[in-house]
């Protein structure tokens, strides 16, 4: 499938939304949780294995994302989507003949691994698009696509509640609501399908052929050969780590840290402050995103990380004798989250350009996998064992508050190391140029 080329006259904001239509469906995973009670108990399951599929889901969304970012690259937009449609939707379809036939493996299977697919491959499609439709703010219009990611859940998990409630928390019940996802998220995603183009290559005065790429451009298999992919793959990991962290845990988190007060939090509370985290997870998406196009990106990740280790340290210093505090202090630190997100893709063609840099932010979102699993096991494990240990409160969490002070330095100073690319990493301009006149 060749990449469909904008005709002359054609506008350049037809494209978020595009992107949009494909990044709020698949934003649907952040809200498997409200599938967990209604499997444990039609199914007999655990928590443990009830959390499997979305588990799998992200450990599939990084890889595909690092394995297929070449082939995103290479086939365009259009075909990249078209693949997250087939696999994200068919991923609902195989998980409702499962719970149907109350075959868990199935649902597994289906959700995780092949919805997992879609995810990596959907959340990459558009971020090369984006920034060659816009490069004078790339960060802004990455944003507005990734906004969608976080905000997938906020359309996603009252929908869904209410479909159990109408069609019945039973095998047969969920399986009509994973069916009804499955093929809703079709027609929706098929907007971002027909909708995607992509700009008309510049023509040459002297042969008309397209233009080489100007500035520095660095393939996606030179980039991770260099010392900024890994620099920007430690940044990305102790941002997220640090967000995911407080998010995973959200709700019991503000229900220990003030339990031993005379202001405890109450279930519907707790709930409530989970909602404003997601709010704030969706508003850094966009909003940082946009800063960065005027501060520049090595600038706003200094505010990610160097501010977030602050707001880390004022929960920590302040504990449970104050609650605003807490709440403001989380809702900054998981605005980076969403922003630091948000944010990378431009960071990345700032240093690599635009030849593969969808193929390169697909590789750099294994740190995000190795975040996924980093984050949650530090505060769960810490607080398990604070806890054993005969602890309550918030000094549940004084160790995991340290830890994640001392991971957001790591990315302050890998950040800090971030240099041009050298000259060696470039792609030579005939290159490119063949490269332009094969798409």
């Amino acid at each position: 499938m060749s990449p469909p080329v904008a005709p002359p006259g054609w506008s350049r904001w037809l494209v978020p939304p595009a992107a949009l239509s494909v990044h709020l469906s698949i934003g649907q995973a952040y809200a498997w949780s409200v599938f967990k009670p209604s499997l444990e108990s039609a199914l007999d399951l655990s928590g443990t294995q009830s959390a499997l599929p979305f588990q799998l889901g992200i450990v599939m969304l990084g890889l595909s994302a690092a394995f297929g970012g070449t082939l995103v690259e290479r086939n365009g937009p259009r075909w990249a989507m078209t693949v997250a449609l087939i696999c994200f939707s068919s991923g609902f379809l195989i998980s409702a003949l499962g719970a149907a036939t109350e075959q868990y493996w199935l649902i597994v299977f289906g959700y995780g691994f092949v919805g997992g697919i879609g995810l990596g491959i959907g959340y990459i499609s558009p971020v090369s698009t984006l920034i060659k439709w816009f490069p004078d703010r790339p960060g802004m219009a990455t944003g507005i696509a990734i906004m969608g990611f976080g905000g997938g859940a906020l359309i996603a998990s009252p929908w869904s509640a209410q479909m159990l409630e109408s069609f019945g928390s039973d095998s047969s019940g969920i399986a009509l609501a994973f069916l009804v996802h499955g093929l809703t998220y079709a027609v929706f995603m098929s907007l971002g399908v027909l909708l995607v183009r992509v700009p008309r290559p510049a023509k040459t005065a002297a042969d008309g052929t397209p233009a080489p790429l100007e500035g520095v451009q660095v393939s996606a298999n030179s980039a991770v050969r260099t010392p900024q992919f890994w620099l920007l793959w430690i940044v990305l990991c102790m941002n997220v780590t640090a967000g995911i962290g407080i998010l995973e845990k959200a709700a019991p988190m503000i229900t220990d840290f003030f339990a031993d007060t005379s202001t405890p939090v109450s279930v519907s509370a707790a709930a409530g402050f989970v909602a404003l985290l997601s709010a704030a997870n969706m508003a850094g998406r966009i909003g940082w995103s946009s800063t960065s196009d005027l501060i520049g990106r090595k600038n706003i990740y200094r505010v990610y990380l160097g501010v977030g280790a602050l707001m880390y340290a004022l929960i920590a210093w302040v504990g449970d004798s104050s609650k605003p505090v807490f709440i403001i202090a989380a809702l900054v630190i998981l605005s980076f989250y969403g922003g630091g997100f948000a944010t990378i893709p431009a960071y990345l063609k700032d240093l690599f350009g635009t030849y593969q840099v969808g193929a390169i932010h697909g590789r750099l979102l294994t740190a995000w996998s190795t975040a996924g699993v980093l984050g949650p096991l530090i505060v769960n494990w810490i607080a398990d064992r604070q806890e054993e240990a005969g602890k309550s409160g918030a000094s549940l969490y004084g160790l995991s508050l340290v830890i994640m002070i001392g991971l957001l330095v790591v990315g302050f100073v890998a950040n800090e190391l971030v240099r041009p690319v050298d000259a060696r990493h470039h792609v030579p301009a005939r290159k490119k140029e063949a490269a332009d006149v094969h798409e």
